[in-house]
């Protein structure tokens, strides 16, 4: 399935149907998120140096989201991408971010500003849930329009991490910041 195809299937599931279904949309907004997280894994590039070893696992960290981080653990059980195990890690506040890959930052995870700058640089995708604020140093920011997840994407704080970012990614966001250069 093609990311375009994806982001549909997912994007309907979060078709509002009522007041009663409230906590089930907010339900298929965690799924959604947690299949984004996983699928961005096969539409970004890490520098060479970004895994201890070559056939290191692909960690993923979830700071101030746990139902997210529940969710991601069984969206990719047994799962891989790049030829690497992904695994998921639930994060507590100022646990350091060496052995990331990934890292999204929930409304509950804290400072953001501070977390964004401790990841600045290194080889670390950062995805985060900002309302209608673009946080400097986050790569990748989800947003609900009309009820739908969609996300935007920051190009510089990827490049500045090595990251690179595939264009069929950026074809599908809502927005893409790009860098000066």
């Amino acid at each position: 399935m093609n990311l375009r195809a994806l982001v549909l299937a997912l994007a309907c599931l979060l078709a509002p149907a009522g007041a009663a279904a409230q906590g089930d949309a907010r339900a298929a907004e965690v799924r959604i998120k947690a299949a984004f997280l996983y699928k961005f894994c096969d539409f970004v590039e890490w520098p060479p140096g970004a895994f201890a070893s070559p056939d290191g696992a692909f960690t993923i960290g979830v700071l101030g989201a746990d139902a997210l981080a529940d969710e991601l653990g069984q969206v990719v059980a047994r799962r891989s991408a790049h030829g690497r195990q992904v695994a998921g890690r639930k994060m507590k506040r100022g646990a350091p971010l060496a052995g990331l890959h990934m890292l999204f930052v929930g409304r509950d995870g804290g400072r953001l500003p501070g977390i964004l700058a401790a990841a600045r640089g290194q080889p670390l995708l950062t995805v985060t849930e900002a309302e209608d604020v673009e946080e400097p140093g986050s790569v990748i920011n989800f947003v609900l329009v009309a009820d739908k997840v969609r996300f935007d994407v920051a190009l510089p704080p990827a490049e500045a991490g090595g990251l690179r970012i595939s264009a069929r990614l950026l074809a599908v966001a809502r927005k893409v910041v790009a860098g000066t250069s």
